[in-house]
């Protein structure tokens, strides 16, 4: 019997919102995504992941980021999104492998002025339809603050879902590392913004991919992998007129409304496509 995967990546306030809008637009057109046997989650994804599964449907979640009336409340980081990038560039000089740029990301964000965890833990809460982990195969990532070393949580890591995805969500130098036994853990995306590779298994993989970053092969690297062990993987990647939505702040809450269109309007456009490659 065919296995199916859903991969949702990471990408702030904005990815979430087009993500869902394009899984919508998508159910629109006949593609029911929902009904992965798989599901990865990291950053804006893990929220996603967690939304899609909470049995709210989704035309209500569409809804709660297309109508800034239901939008949740979110709240704005200290640093800006250049002064990140300028701490993420500084992390990778030097570094002597991808661990290595981990542990150095993880002592950036443990030092960085935030809003405290409770103030974020809310946020996150809010966002969550249910704080009860759904039954389906759901794993979320997280990375270790000191060590660089991944976590996939998932309905049996006894692990609460709002910290398991609190911990995926903290962007660091944005918002503060989440503390889950002891250990402090930072954004999923901080391994790869997709991980695409904790979906092997499946013969059949949806990558939604909201940052498409000049240079960087991660996913490109993990999708052949995944064609070498005989998955068929199809990558979804915002359109002109849905980056254009997006803009280049991915934190900017006030882009949630125009993102989440877009990608309802770019899942109807590839629903005949998708349809074909998800039967």
């Amino acid at each position: 019997m065919t296995r199916r995967g859903l991969v949702l990546g990471g990408g702030g306030v904005a990815g979430i919102a087009w993500q869902t809008g394009l899984l919508a637009g998508l159910l629109e057109g006949g593609v029911v995504a929902l009904d992965a046997d798989v599901i990865v989650g990291t950053s804006a994804g893990s929220t996603v992941a967690a939304q899609i599964t909470s049995g709210t449907s989704l035309g209500e979640l569409f809804d709660r980021q297309a109508d800034p009336a239901l939008q949740t409340p979110e709240l704005s980081p200290v640093l800006g999104a250049e002064d990140l990038m300028t701490l993420f560039i500084d992390a990778h000089d030097g570094a002597t492998d991808a661990l290595d740029v981990r542990r150095r990301i993880g002592a950036m964000a443990l030092a960085a002025p935030t809003v405290t965890e409770a103030e974020r833990r809310a946020v996150i809460a809010a966002r969550l339809p249910s704080h009860d982990w759904p039954r389906s195969e759901l794993k979320i990532v997280a990375v270790d603050a000191e060590t660089g070393a991944e976590r996939v949580f998932g309905p049996a890591s006894g692990v609460g879902l709002v910290d398991a995805v609190a911990a995926s969500c903290a962007v660091p130098g944005a918002w503060p590392p989440v503390t889950i036994d002891g250990r402090r853990y930072i954004d999923g995306g901080t391994r790869t913004a997709e991980n695409a590779d904790l979906a092997a298994g499946c013969d059949r993989i949806l990558v939604l991919q909201v940052m498409v970053i000049p240079g960087n092969t991660d996913l490109d690297d993990q999708v052949a992998g995944l064609r070498e062990q005989g998955a068929q993987v199809m990558v979804i990647r915002p359109d002109d007129a849905a980056a254009s939505s997006i803009g280049p702040d991915l934190l900017d809450p006030t882009v949630r409304a125009p993102a989440a269109r877009a990608g309802y309007d770019q899942g109807l456009r590839a629903s005949s496509a998708t349809a074909e490659f998800w039967r």
